[in-house]
């Protein structure tokens, strides 16, 4: 099937929360909505009194039948869009938004996938997380979330509760030692995959796409997102 695609548009901010001083997540009704696809995202747009813009894409945390639009965002040093969003947005702002966009890394729970996510990577597999749930096929889902403490890792319980493998690299959990997911980790979780999705920064990109290649993924099955800041 064909992603949806969707242009510009107003959403007015319904609720926000700051779960980190690093994290902050928004939820919009937005008007004329074009439903999603777990995977794909949005431009969100900042506009000044003297009309200077400034605009950011962010993955979709919310799955498509949520009848609100979900967004968390890392308030990146001297991030223009994001430091105003983790420091000024309030509930009853309205915003400019386009979306969704984006087919290539969607998933609409109907394969059996693998996904290996970093830090605020793990936003667009948060999203495929809520629709398998709400699908009943969570078992075609396997995730492997890394971040460098439980604390850096934005819906840390909610990916624990959905059974994702975490590693994290700066704190031991649950007895793990902390270091990157080891192939031997890897392995089981990417058997019988179909296709392979890796979100994160570009380094962590290059880290995941190599170690699912040792673990037998097929190259051309591995579909990657991936951001420049920090992962």
């Amino acid at each position: 099937m064909s992603a949806p695609a969707g242009g510009w548009t107003t959403g007015r901010l319904v609720e926000v929360s700051r779960p980190t001083d690093r994290l902050v997540q928004l939820r919009f009704d937005v008007a004329e909505r074009v439903d999603h696809l777990p995977g794909q995202h949005y431009v969100l747009r900042l506009r000044a009194p003297d009309d200077y813009t400034a605009q950011r894409s962010y993955s979709v945390a919310s799955e498509p039948a949520d009848p609100l639009l979900e967004l968390m965002v890392e308030c990146l040093p001297d991030g223009e869009v994001s430091g105003f969003l983790h420091d000024e947005a309030r509930v009853g702002d309205e915003f400019e938004l386009r979306g969704p966009i984006g087919g290539w890394f969607t998933w609409t729970g109907e394969q059996p996938v693998v996904c290996v996510a970093g830090g605020s990577g793990v936003v667009p597999i948060v999203s495929m997380l809520r629709h398998a749930r709400r699908l009943g096929v969570q078992d075609r889902l396997r995730i492997v979330a890394v971040a460098r403490t439980l604390a850096d890792l934005p819906y840390a319980s909610e990916l624990l509760a959905g059974g994702a493998f975490v590693a994290l690299t700066r704190e031991n959990l649950d007895g793990r030692v902390a270091a990157p997911p080891y192939l031997e980790e890897l392995a089981p979780l990417a058997e019988g995959a179909e296709r392979a999705y890796v979100c994160g920064s570009v380094g962590f990109a290059s880290f995941a796409t190599r170690l699912l290649g040792e673990a037998g993924v097929r190259a051309d099955t591995i579909r990657v997102e991936q951001f420049g800041a920090s992962g």
